[in-house]
Protein backbone atom coordinates (compact mmCIF):
# COMPACT_ATOMS: atom_id res chain seq x y z
CA UNK A 1 0.00 0.00 0.00
CA UNK A 2 1.39 3.39 -0.96
CA UNK A 3 0.55 6.92 0.07
CA UNK A 4 0.99 9.89 -2.26
CA UNK A 5 2.05 13.23 -0.85
CA UNK A 6 1.47 16.70 -2.23
CA UNK A 7 4.89 16.83 -3.87
CA UNK A 8 4.02 13.74 -5.95
CA UNK A 9 6.54 11.55 -4.13
CA UNK A 10 5.23 8.32 -2.69
CA UNK A 11 6.30 6.24 0.24
CA UNK A 12 5.11 3.01 1.82
CA UNK A 13 3.10 3.00 5.00
CA UNK A 14 5.76 0.77 6.56
CA UNK A 15 8.89 -1.26 5.88
CA UNK A 16 9.75 -4.87 6.69
CA UNK A 17 13.00 -5.43 8.60
CA UNK A 18 14.28 -8.95 7.96
CA UNK A 19 16.64 -9.11 10.93
CA UNK A 20 19.71 -11.18 10.06
CA UNK A 21 19.36 -12.69 6.57
CA UNK A 22 20.59 -16.27 6.56
CA UNK A 23 20.03 -16.77 10.28
CA UNK A 24 16.24 -16.64 10.34
CA UNK A 25 16.01 -19.98 12.17
CA UNK A 26 18.61 -18.96 14.76
CA UNK A 27 17.54 -15.38 15.47
CA UNK A 28 15.64 -16.34 18.63
CA UNK A 29 18.86 -17.64 20.23
CA UNK A 30 21.14 -15.01 18.70
CA UNK A 31 19.02 -12.38 20.45
CA UNK A 32 20.12 -13.52 23.92
CA UNK A 33 23.77 -12.34 23.68
CA UNK A 34 22.57 -9.11 22.03
CA UNK A 35 20.12 -8.60 24.89
CA UNK A 36 22.88 -9.23 27.43
CA UNK A 37 25.11 -6.67 25.69
CA UNK A 38 22.27 -4.14 25.72
CA UNK A 39 21.63 -4.68 29.44
CA UNK A 40 25.35 -4.22 30.17
CA UNK A 41 25.32 -1.00 28.09
CA UNK A 42 22.29 0.33 29.97
CA UNK A 43 23.53 -0.53 33.46
CA UNK A 44 27.11 0.54 32.76
CA UNK A 45 26.31 3.92 31.23
CA UNK A 46 23.60 4.79 33.76
CA UNK A 47 26.03 3.89 36.58
CA UNK A 48 28.70 6.03 34.95
CA UNK A 49 26.34 9.00 34.72
CA UNK A 50 25.23 8.57 38.34
CA UNK A 51 28.80 8.40 39.66
CA UNK A 52 29.93 11.47 37.68
CA UNK A 53 26.84 13.46 38.69
CA UNK A 54 27.09 12.70 42.42
CA UNK A 55 30.87 13.10 42.85
CA UNK A 56 32.03 16.76 42.66
CA UNK A 57 35.65 15.65 42.23
CA UNK A 58 34.69 14.18 38.85
CA UNK A 59 33.33 17.46 37.47
CA UNK A 60 36.41 17.86 35.30
CA UNK A 61 36.68 18.03 31.47
CA UNK A 62 37.61 14.35 31.05
CA UNK A 63 34.62 13.13 33.07
CA UNK A 64 32.21 15.69 31.65
CA UNK A 65 33.07 14.45 28.15
CA UNK A 66 32.70 10.90 29.46
CA UNK A 67 29.20 11.74 30.74
CA UNK A 68 28.30 13.10 27.29
CA UNK A 69 29.66 9.90 25.73
CA UNK A 70 27.59 7.75 28.11
CA UNK A 71 24.44 9.70 27.21
CA UNK A 72 25.18 9.27 23.51
CA UNK A 73 25.71 5.54 23.99
CA UNK A 74 22.36 5.22 25.75
CA UNK A 75 20.60 6.99 22.86
CA UNK A 76 22.41 4.95 20.20
CA UNK A 77 21.75 1.55 21.76
CA UNK A 78 18.15 2.32 22.74
CA UNK A 79 17.27 3.63 19.28
CA UNK A 80 17.87 0.17 17.77
CA UNK A 81 17.96 -2.65 20.32
CA UNK A 82 14.32 -2.76 21.56
CA UNK A 83 13.02 -3.05 17.98
CA UNK A 84 15.75 -5.53 17.09
CA UNK A 85 14.86 -7.79 20.02
CA UNK A 86 11.18 -7.54 19.05
CA UNK A 87 12.13 -8.80 15.57
CA UNK A 88 14.16 -11.71 16.91
CA UNK A 89 11.81 -12.83 19.68
CA UNK A 90 8.31 -11.77 18.59
CA UNK A 91 8.69 -11.65 14.77
CA UNK A 92 7.65 -7.99 14.79
CA UNK A 93 9.29 -7.19 11.47
CA UNK A 94 7.17 -4.21 10.45
CA UNK A 95 8.28 -0.65 11.18
CA UNK A 96 6.20 2.41 10.31
CA UNK A 97 7.65 4.72 7.64
CA UNK A 98 8.15 7.77 9.88
CA UNK A 99 9.47 5.60 12.71
CA UNK A 100 12.05 4.25 10.25
CA UNK A 101 13.17 7.76 9.32
CA UNK A 102 13.39 8.74 12.99
CA UNK A 103 15.51 5.68 13.72
CA UNK A 104 17.72 6.49 10.72
CA UNK A 105 18.17 10.04 12.01
CA UNK A 106 19.08 8.98 15.55
CA UNK A 107 21.55 6.33 14.39
CA UNK A 108 23.51 8.61 12.05
CA UNK A 109 23.23 11.81 14.11
CA UNK A 110 24.42 10.25 17.35
CA UNK A 111 27.11 8.21 15.60
CA UNK A 112 28.46 11.57 14.46
CA UNK A 113 28.11 12.93 18.01
CA UNK A 114 30.02 9.95 19.42
CA UNK A 115 32.84 10.42 16.93
CA UNK A 116 32.98 14.14 17.73
CA UNK A 117 33.15 13.45 21.46
CA UNK A 118 36.14 11.16 20.90
CA UNK A 119 37.83 14.10 19.16
CA UNK A 120 37.05 16.36 22.13
CA UNK A 121 38.43 13.73 24.52
CA UNK A 122 41.59 13.44 22.41
CA UNK A 123 42.04 17.21 22.63
CA UNK A 124 41.52 16.99 26.39
CA UNK A 125 44.27 14.35 26.67
CA UNK A 126 46.53 16.47 24.45
CA UNK A 127 46.12 19.54 26.69
CA UNK A 128 46.42 17.48 29.90
CA UNK A 129 49.71 15.88 28.84
CA UNK A 130 51.32 18.59 26.71
CA UNK A 131 50.20 21.64 28.74
CA UNK A 132 49.26 20.30 32.19
CA UNK A 133 49.70 23.66 33.96
CA UNK A 134 47.19 25.33 31.63
CA UNK A 135 44.68 22.47 31.42
CA UNK A 136 42.12 23.95 33.82
CA UNK A 137 42.38 27.43 32.30
CA UNK A 138 42.05 26.21 28.69
CA UNK A 139 39.30 23.61 29.14
CA UNK A 140 36.98 25.52 31.44
CA UNK A 141 33.41 24.24 32.05
CA UNK A 142 32.22 26.86 29.57
CA UNK A 143 34.60 25.62 26.87
CA UNK A 144 33.63 21.99 27.57
CA UNK A 145 29.95 22.91 27.22
CA UNK A 146 30.57 24.74 23.94
CA UNK A 147 32.55 21.79 22.55
CA UNK A 148 29.77 19.40 23.50
CA UNK A 149 27.13 21.71 22.00
CA UNK A 150 29.15 22.10 18.81
CA UNK A 151 29.51 18.33 18.43
CA UNK A 152 25.75 17.91 18.93
CA UNK A 153 24.89 20.64 16.41
CA UNK A 154 27.24 19.10 13.84
CA UNK A 155 25.48 15.76 14.14
CA UNK A 156 21.99 17.26 13.90
CA UNK A 157 22.76 19.61 11.00
CA UNK A 158 24.80 17.13 8.95
CA UNK A 159 22.30 14.27 9.23
CA UNK A 160 18.99 16.17 8.92
CA UNK A 161 19.28 16.41 5.09
CA UNK A 162 19.38 12.58 4.94
CA UNK A 163 15.78 12.39 6.13
CA UNK A 164 14.65 15.41 4.11
CA UNK A 165 16.07 14.08 0.82
CA UNK A 166 14.76 10.55 1.34
CA UNK A 167 11.28 11.74 2.34
CA UNK A 168 10.86 13.60 -0.97
CA UNK A 169 11.67 10.61 -3.19
CA UNK A 170 9.38 7.90 -4.64
CA UNK A 171 9.82 4.34 -3.41
CA UNK A 172 9.62 1.06 -5.29
CA UNK A 173 6.91 -1.48 -4.43
CA UNK A 174 9.39 -3.55 -2.42
CA UNK A 175 9.31 -2.71 1.30
CA UNK A 176 11.91 -5.21 2.50
CA UNK A 177 15.05 -3.94 4.26
CA UNK A 178 17.58 -6.80 4.71
CA UNK A 179 18.74 -5.34 8.01
CA UNK A 180 17.79 -5.28 11.69
CA UNK A 181 17.28 -1.51 11.71
CA UNK A 182 16.79 1.42 9.32
CA UNK A 183 19.92 3.12 8.06
CA UNK A 184 20.53 5.49 5.18
CA UNK A 185 22.01 3.21 2.51
CA UNK A 186 19.56 0.37 3.16
CA UNK A 187 16.54 2.70 2.84
CA UNK A 188 18.05 4.40 -0.21
CA UNK A 189 18.16 1.08 -2.07
CA UNK A 190 14.34 1.00 -2.02
CA UNK A 191 14.03 4.35 -3.84
CA UNK A 192 12.81 4.28 -7.46
CA UNK A 193 14.64 7.40 -8.62
CA UNK A 194 18.09 8.79 -9.24
CA UNK A 195 19.87 8.69 -5.87
CA UNK A 196 23.21 10.16 -6.93
CA UNK A 197 22.66 13.34 -4.90
CA UNK A 198 21.78 11.30 -1.81
CA UNK A 199 24.79 9.04 -2.23
CA UNK A 200 27.13 11.96 -2.88
CA UNK A 201 25.88 13.74 0.22
CA UNK A 202 26.26 10.53 2.24
CA UNK A 203 29.90 10.24 1.13
CA UNK A 204 30.47 13.92 1.91
CA UNK A 205 29.13 13.49 5.45
CA UNK A 206 31.10 10.28 5.99
CA UNK A 207 34.41 11.79 4.88
CA UNK A 208 33.86 15.20 6.49
CA UNK A 209 32.90 13.67 9.85
CA UNK A 210 34.93 10.47 10.15
CA UNK A 211 37.82 11.69 8.00
CA UNK A 212 38.18 14.97 9.89
CA UNK A 213 37.79 13.28 13.28
CA UNK A 214 40.37 10.57 12.55
CA UNK A 215 42.87 13.19 11.34
CA UNK A 216 42.45 15.34 14.49
CA UNK A 217 42.69 12.29 16.78
CA UNK A 218 45.78 11.01 14.94
CA UNK A 219 47.55 14.38 15.07
CA UNK A 220 46.71 14.73 18.77
CA UNK A 221 48.17 11.34 19.61
CA UNK A 222 51.28 11.84 17.48
CA UNK A 223 52.02 15.00 19.49
CA UNK A 224 51.13 13.21 22.75
CA UNK A 225 53.46 10.32 21.85
CA UNK A 226 56.35 12.69 21.13
CA UNK A 227 55.75 14.50 24.43
CA UNK A 228 55.51 11.29 26.46
CA UNK A 229 58.64 9.77 24.93
CA UNK A 230 60.47 12.96 25.88
CA UNK A 231 59.68 12.55 29.58
CA UNK A 232 62.80 11.78 31.64
CA UNK A 233 61.18 9.23 33.98
CA UNK A 234 60.01 5.79 32.88
CA UNK A 235 57.34 5.87 35.56
CA UNK A 236 56.04 9.20 34.25
CA UNK A 237 55.92 7.82 30.72
CA UNK A 238 53.99 4.76 31.89
CA UNK A 239 51.51 6.91 33.82
CA UNK A 240 50.96 9.19 30.81
CA UNK A 241 50.39 6.22 28.51
CA UNK A 242 47.96 4.79 31.07
CA UNK A 243 45.77 7.89 30.94
CA UNK A 244 45.41 7.45 27.16
CA UNK A 245 44.98 3.66 27.02
CA UNK A 246 41.24 3.65 27.76
CA UNK A 247 40.58 6.35 25.17
CA UNK A 248 42.52 4.46 22.48
CA UNK A 249 40.52 1.28 23.23
CA UNK A 250 37.24 3.21 22.87
CA UNK A 251 38.42 4.74 19.57
CA UNK A 252 39.24 1.29 18.16
CA UNK A 253 35.93 -0.17 19.39
CA UNK A 254 34.02 2.53 17.47
CA UNK A 255 35.98 2.98 14.26
CA UNK A 256 36.87 -0.63 13.35
CA UNK A 257 33.27 -1.90 12.98
CA UNK A 258 32.15 1.51 11.65
CA UNK A 259 34.73 1.51 8.84
CA UNK A 260 34.02 -2.14 8.03
CA UNK A 261 30.28 -1.41 7.77
CA UNK A 262 30.85 1.69 5.63
CA UNK A 263 33.26 -0.03 3.22
CA UNK A 264 31.19 -3.20 2.80
CA UNK A 265 28.06 -1.13 2.06
CA UNK A 266 29.77 0.56 -0.87
CA UNK A 267 32.49 -1.80 -2.06
CA UNK A 268 32.01 -5.18 -0.37
CA UNK A 269 29.52 -6.67 -2.84
CA UNK A 270 31.02 -10.14 -2.32
CA UNK A 271 30.91 -9.98 1.49
CA UNK A 272 28.17 -12.35 2.76
CA UNK A 273 25.07 -10.44 3.85
CA UNK A 274 25.08 -12.12 7.26
CA UNK A 275 28.62 -10.85 7.96
CA UNK A 276 27.70 -7.32 6.97
CA UNK A 277 24.54 -7.28 9.11
CA UNK A 278 26.33 -8.74 12.13
CA UNK A 279 29.03 -6.05 11.96
CA UNK A 280 26.33 -3.38 11.55
CA UNK A 281 24.69 -4.63 14.75
CA UNK A 282 27.98 -4.82 16.64
CA UNK A 283 28.84 -1.28 15.50
CA UNK A 284 25.85 -0.01 17.52
CA UNK A 285 26.28 -2.42 20.46
CA UNK A 286 29.99 -2.85 21.15
CA UNK A 287 30.95 0.80 21.90
CA UNK A 288 28.00 1.42 24.28
CA UNK A 289 28.81 -1.82 26.10
CA UNK A 290 32.59 -1.46 26.27
CA UNK A 291 32.90 2.27 26.98
CA UNK A 292 31.66 2.16 30.62
CA UNK A 293 33.60 -1.07 31.26
CA UNK A 294 36.85 0.33 29.88
CA UNK A 295 36.59 3.66 31.67
CA UNK A 296 35.27 2.07 34.85
CA UNK A 297 38.27 -0.26 35.04
CA UNK A 298 40.91 2.21 33.87
CA UNK A 299 39.71 5.22 35.92
CA UNK A 300 40.53 4.83 39.61
CA UNK A 301 38.07 7.46 40.83
CA UNK A 302 35.12 5.86 39.07
CA UNK A 303 36.15 2.36 40.10
CA UNK A 304 36.50 3.39 43.75
CA UNK A 305 33.11 5.13 43.77
CA UNK A 306 31.36 2.08 42.28
CA UNK A 307 33.04 -0.22 44.84
CA UNK A 308 32.07 2.12 47.68
CA UNK A 309 28.49 2.23 46.44
CA UNK A 310 28.28 -1.57 46.24
CA UNK A 311 29.83 -1.94 49.73
CA UNK A 312 27.35 0.58 51.16
CA UNK A 313 24.42 -1.34 49.69
CA UNK A 314 25.77 -4.63 51.08
CA UNK A 315 26.07 -3.10 54.54
CA UNK A 316 22.50 -1.80 54.37
CA UNK A 317 21.19 -5.21 53.31
CA UNK A 318 23.03 -6.97 56.14
CA UNK A 319 21.73 -4.42 58.65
Amino acid sequence: MMLTSRNSSSHPVSFILLGIPGLENSQFWVAFPFCAMYVVALVGNITLLHVIRTDPTLHEPMYLFLAMLATTDLVLSTSTQPKMLAIFWFHDHEIEYHACLIQLFFIHAFSSVESGLLVAMAVDRYVAICSPLHHSSILTPSVVGKLGGGVMMRGLLWVSPFCFLVSRMPFCPSRIIPQSYCEHMAVLKLVCADTRVNRAYGLFVAFSVVGFDIIVISVSYVIILRTVLGLPSGEARLKAFGTCASHICVILALYIPALFTFLTHRFGHHVPRVVHVMFAILYLLVPPMFNPIIYGIRTKQIRDRVIQGCSRKDSQLKA
